[in-house]
């Protein structure tokens, strides 16, 4: 097997910082835009139920539209480059329109409210797509190699993956800035310097993918279909690697939570840190220090995985690592539950929480590495490789498991008759008094949306894996005939 490295070290790093820009960007977005639209704009929870599916059905149809495009298009800087430097700005302006409210009164909302927020979530999801897909198929240009390949992606996932960790701390030093503000105009301004500041920040890196990488794969353009030729999107669900890969990807919604639920598990969910919060300060210090503790364990359970998932690939397959790491996220979210509820101690559950993390590191590595593999298969089964569409099957997945995600949250608010609208009626100290007098079935179900739900959620992600057979000496042979189906169809692999 050829063990030529394709990528020099400088691109490698020039894709990761890259990745470690969108990641900025896009961990603000999914860790808070639900603690946004719920708890500071005070959105209707049926109308943010309706606007997360909406925009799903149509990435549905929006990101196989943009696979297709990259399928079928090519510029003559790339097919894949020109697209992060683009969408760069774009990006950065609907992130911050996401999180600044432009002047609408949040206590007597009009439908002009709910118009805004619907076109700037919509909007950012499409453009967001039309970055994220060309983004993350890159490696499949920049090497042929799939151990390469994979490494490519690990490390460019585990650098992205400090953007998780960023957004993490940063609550924690705009705390400082709006500790002695009311409950309300806290969450303003929280929000809107930390959209401000990652977009600001991020974008630009990101951008920088457009300039340092090389395409070496020059894949021939999609052609029109001939008469009896099965079709890109018939191609891809008869591809049973990469459907089984789909279908776990969606399974494993729960694992988005861990992070967004944070912040509504530190309002509602009754438990603090030291001294009961009592008043106005004291519960806006515990709402930070609450969520900080949870989004470190995920952050820092998630950052440890991607580190050693290289070390990994060499001992083991992608499907075993998969299937390890969900089960003993399930079994470990199953104890943070008994032992925090049971104590009343957060602090009790970091070891837990840390182990219940480690498979988002995994997924979000060991997944795009997988459908890579599918793409291979499919080539070397079909002639055809449909690396866009491939890729935005992973996308789509990514962005339907933050909407169920969001969804679960705001259904468990509905559950347990939550009403933050209630919550939140009179003075900064009658809000504090309402919460703390919220029942214990009402903070038991907002605890568990960090613990169990997700834990159950990694358990379905695993079965589906236990079909995928797309290894050992099954993806050798694959990768070895490959190589010469390529050069007997001409396709040059640059140097």
């Amino acid at each position: 097997m050829d063990q030529k490295k394709y990528v020099p070290k400088k691109e490698v790093t020039a894709y990761a910082v890259a990745a470690l820009g969108q990641g900025l960007v896009y961990s603000c977005m999914s860790s808070y835009i639900t603690d946004y639209y719920m708890s500071v704009l005070k959105l209707n929870a049926m109308f943010v139920i309706l606007l997360m599916l909406f925009a799903r059905v149509w990435d549905a149809i929006n990101d196989p539209m943009m696979g297709m495009i990259m399928d079928r298009v090519s510029f003559k800087k790339g097919r894949m480059k020109p697209y992060p430097v683009i969408t760069a700005i774009p990006i950065a302006i609907l992130t911050i329109l996401m999180f600044v409210n432009p002047g609408f009164d949040t206590n007597n909302k009009t439908v002009w409210i709910y118009v805004f927020t619907a076109f700037i979530y919509v909007a950012w999801g499409m453009v967001y797509t039309s970055s994220d897909v060309p983004f993350w198929s890159m490696p499949n240009v920049m090497t042929p190699d799939p151990k390469e390949r994979g490494n490519l992606i690990s490390y460019g996932k585990t650098v992205g993956g400090i953007g998780s960790a960023v957004t993490v701390a940063l609550p924690i030093i705009v705390g400082f800035i709006v500790a002695d503000m009311d409950v309300e105009k806290a969450g303003i301004v929280k929000y809107a310097i930390m959209a401000i500041s990652m977009s600001l920040i991020g974008m630009p890196l990101f951008a920088m993918s457009s300039f340092k990488i090389k395409e070496r794969i020059q894949l021939p353009n999609a052609t029109k279909r001939a008469p009896g030729e099965p079709s890109a999107i018939k191609r891809i669900f008869t591809c049973k690697p990469l459907v089984l890969v789909v279908v776990s990807g969606m399974l494993s919604f729960g694992r988005y939570m861990l992070q967004a639920a944070a912040p509504h598990v530190a309002r509602y969910s009754g438990f603090y840190i030291g001294t009961k919060p009592e008043t106005v300060e004291q519960y806006n210090s515990n709402i930070s220090t609450v969520a900080l503790v949870i989004q470190v364990c995920a952050a820092v359970g998630m950052f440890g995985a991607m580190l050693f998932l290289p070390k990994l690939y060499k001992k083991f397959e992608y499907k075993q690592i998969m299937i390890v790491s969900c089960i003993g996220g399930f079994v470990a979210s199953c104890f943070t539950l008994i032992i925090g509820w049971t104590t009343k101690n957060l602090l009790l559950c970091i070891p837990f929480m840390l182990i219940s993390s480690i498979p988002l590191g995994v997924i979000n590595n060991v997944s795009f590495a997988m459908v890579c593999d599918c793409l291979d298969f499919m080539e070397w089964k079909t002639g055809f490789r449909d690396t866009g569409l491939g890729s935005a099957c992973q996308s789509f997945v990514n962005k339907i498991g933050n909407a169920f995600a969001t969804v679960m949250i705001i259904v468990m608010y509905m559950v347990v008759n939550i009403d933050v609208n209630q919550l939140n009626v009179g003075s900064g100290q009658q809000v504090v008094d309402a919460i703390n007098s919220m029942s214990s079935t009402q903070n038991f179900a907002m605890f568990s949306l960090v613990t169990i739900v997700p834990g159950i959620s990694l358990l379905l992600c695993a079965i589906p894996l236990f079909f995928y057979d797309l290894t050992g000496a099954k993806k050798q042979k694959v990768f070895d005939e490959l190589a010469v189906s390529r050069k007997e169809r001409g396709i040059e692999i640059a140097e």
